[in-house]
């Protein structure tokens, strides 16, 4: 039995996506002027170069497969894959004033989760224990508070980062440098498999069928700190491909952070010189929210169950876990690890209730880097929120 031909406009569009490097100017300028996907198909070179297309550009597009372009859009029904052009409302708008921002997204899952406001989250692909646990717990604690994670689905701290914004219950969005057809590295196909069934999103400006070639991560890297409002850095080797995104986030005007770490280990390096050359020191999530501009949800903070998840409808509360740590806490000076054992509660959660508990005023931090009850505190108050 015979398939149904793909759209006049899905044809178009992943025509359109076999022109190299087309921007969301030049798609837009060039769309405005033929009216339709399919109607600026039939225009040929000299009309392409007229509306400013480069020639590259109009060599890729003009020079174009028909089998291809059908393939290709075969592969889009087939995987359920939205494409996002310059002038669909639901490209992301942060992108859109983007110099060199892709012309056209390939987008599986929630094209919604693109909009949200992010923080990209990247680092090694080797990294220390303690690296991806903070990348984690971050992550975890961020999403909380009702913050996207972004990242490229990488090894290491890429998919430590969307373990926690999954943790968290929260959006993650993961930036691909493949066609989303393949999954780069293969290892990383389940937590793909979970970001888009957790209502987050899988993004390529690359057609199916777009193998892992290795000029692809640099130049998705844009992507990755264009759609955030500023990107963190956790651990990072001086030549790491995190500095190209973090350079990126420097072009586009977003924040740049970093998480310092030990002078004796090369993980460190990359950190420190971003330091060194201006990016905001961080060792809380609250020094993220000051330097991005972000108002954290505190509700969601302080409103967690004792595994670290925000509580399901349908399941019943559990004890207050800030007033089971307050309990933990007591008015001596505790560590964050003995809180964890002794309350139970996991080390995300902790991290997001003392946060929480000391923007209220309840708790501080001494020079140590230890936790105690402020004086003044009433044991018996409640929380303040339900």
């Amino acid at each position: 039995m015979l398939r149904a031909m793909p759209t006049e406009d899905l044809l178009a569009l992943c025509a359109l996506a076999h022109a190299p490097g087309l921007t969301v100017e030049e798609l837009r300028v060039a769309l405005e002027a033929a009216g339709s996907p399919s109607a600026l198909t039939r225009l040929g070179s000299r009309d392409l170069s007229a509306l400013g297309w480069r020639s590259g550009v109009v060599r890729g597009f003009t020079h174009r497969d028909p089998d291809a372009v059908e393939s290709a859009a075969r592969a889009v029904e087939r995987l359920g894959l939205q494409v996002l052009s310059a002038l669909d409302p639901r490209y992301p708008a942060q992108l859109l004033p983007l110099a060199g921002a892709p012309g056209l997204l390939f987008v599986r899952g929630d094209p919604a989760a693109l909009a949200a406001p992010q923080l990209a989250v990247v680092g090694s692909r080797r990294p220390t224990a303690l690296g991806r646990s903070t990348a984690r717990e971050f992550a975890c604690s961020l999403a909380h508070a009702g913050l996207g994670i972004t990242s490229g689905l990488a090894l290491g701290i890429d998919a430590a980062s969307h373990e926690g914004a999954l943790a968290a219950r929260g959006i993650t969005v993961a930036v691909c440098g493949t066609g989303l057809d393949l999954c780069y590295p293969p290892a990383n196909a389940p937590l793909a498999e979970r970001i888009v069934d957790a209502g987050g999103a899988l993004v390529s400006e690359f057609l199916p069928g777009t193998l892992p070639l290795p000029h692809h991560f640099p130049q998705r890297n844009r992507i990755i700190s264009g759609l955030a409002l500023g990107v963190l850095v956790v651990e990072a080797a001086p030549q790491s491909g995190s500095l190209i995104t973090a350079r990126y986030a420097g072009d586009q005007g977003r924040p740049l952070l970093a998480i310092p770490g030990s002078i004796h280990s090369p993980l460190s390096r990359g950190c420190h010189q971003l330091l060194r050359e201006g990016a905001a020191l961080v060792e809380r999530i609250d020094d993220i929210f000051a330097e991005i501009g972000f108002s954290p949800n505190y509700q969601m903070l302080m409103n967690l169950t004792t595994d670290g998840s925000p509580p399901s409808g349908d399941a019943p509360r559990l004890d207050n876990p800030a007033e089971i740590l307050l309990d933990a806490l007591g008015f001596e000076p505790t560590s964050a690890d003995a809180l964890i054992a002794s309350t139970g509660l996991s080390s995300s959660s902790i991290a997001s209730l003392l946060l929480a508990l000391e923007l209220e005023g309840r708790i501080s931090c001494d020079a140590t880097g230890r936790y105690v009850r402020n004086r003044d505190d009433d044991r018996a108050r409640g929380p303040t929120t339900p």
